[in-house]
């Protein structure tokens, strides 16, 4: 029995198996191209990089991974000492503003120490020119007159040397401890004392300020007694007797 044919199918030669096979390993060549990173495609050439070539691109990004590095280390140092920089500045700042006060506070109180010190040699100054100023008076009858008689003047008292002294002459012959305890104001518990006489009654009556008030104070006696005098005869000068 002879084989049976499939319609429309024709038996292969060998010319035409060998025709696909080549182009079976064609394509398979075609593919293997394909894969390999770089390859041309079909019809092109494949360009593989030389050794050289490679060694040299890894060189050249190192060099630039290294200058990187190394300017970001840069900035950072750059920033650290901007920072510490500004923070000794302003450390020195607040050092100045510490130093300016205490300096200010020594200067104020050597001022004020000075303003004292100068206060103080006016007042001794004016003092000693007071001082200067001031008669001496000589502790003696003459003295106690003289005293008595630039106080009169201050207080507008009349009276003159020569009428004190010839009261008091009579008076008390220039005794200031001189003391009455015989007439009428002993009698009475008031006695006269001093240079010029008074009674206690009448030298507290015409008693002037800054004075001694004490009866026995010669100049405070004098004093007193010619104010005294001064408002009942008008003025020392004008008693010549007992008053």
């Amino acid at each position: 029995m002879s084989a049976s044919r499939t319609p429309g199918f024709r038996r292969m030669s060998k010319t035409h198996k060998f025709s696909i096979a080549g182009i079976a390993a064609a394509g398979a060549s075609a593919l293997a191209f394909s894969l390999v990173p770089g390859s041309a495609v079909a019809g092109t050439e494949t360009q593989v990089a030389p050794a050289s070539e490679v060694a040299w691109s890894a060189t050249v990004d190192t060099a630039k991974a290294t200058a990187l590095q190394t300017s970001i280390a840069e900035q950072n140092a750059f920033t650290a000492a901007q920072a510490k920089a500004a923070a000794q500045a302003k450390a020195q700042a607040a050092a100045n503003v510490k130093a300016a006060a205490k300096a200010k506070a020594v200067a104020a109180a050597k001022a004020a120490k000075a303003k004292a010190a100068a206060k103080e040699r006016a007042l001794e100054q004016a003092a000693s020119r007071a001082a200067a100023r001031k008669p001496v008076y000589a502790n003696n009858l003459d003295g106690w007159i003289r005293e008595a008689l630039d106080i009169m003047k201050k207080h507008d008292i009349p009276g003159t040397y020569h009428g004190i002294y010839k009261n008091v002459m009579r008076e008390s012959s220039g005794n200031p401890r001189a003391i009455n305890n015989w007439d009428i104001n002993a009698v009475n518990g008031v006695p006269s004392k001093g240079l010029l006489q008074v009674i206690k009654p009448t030298f507290d009556a015409y008693h002037v300020p800054g004075t001694a008030k004490d009866q026995y104070d010669p100049v405070a006696n004098i004093v007193a007694a010619c104010n005294y005098a001064a408002d009942r005869y008008g003025s020392i000068d004008n008693v010549n007797s007992a008053y």
